[in-house]
């Protein structure tokens, strides 16, 4: 199965606030960089609604505009 995709702008806090918990948790994804990169930013967009980062494809389950606080419980129910 593929990797989920997380979407990203550089420089901002609470994309690498994200990268960084997934990181010690061992925790792979597909990381997307959105700015600069308008094809990635449409492709964000159609899937959220909404063009704010980070935004996570899970396999079909998109969690978008989102911090560590609102991952961890998503990540439960993904059994991590």
């Amino acid at each position: 199965m593929s990797l989920p995709i997380l979407y990203i702008k550089p420089g901002c806090p609470w994309c690498d606030e994200v990268v960084d918990y997934l990181a010690r948790k061992g925790i792979e994804t597909r990381i997307v960089i959105v700015s600069g990169n308008p094809e990635a930013m449409s492709e964000m967009v159609a899937l959220s609604g909404q063009s704010k980062a980070p935004t996570m494809d899970w396999h079909g389950q998109v969690l978008a505009d989102f911090g560590v606080d609102e991952l961890v419980p998503f990540l439960k129910l993904k059994g991590l």
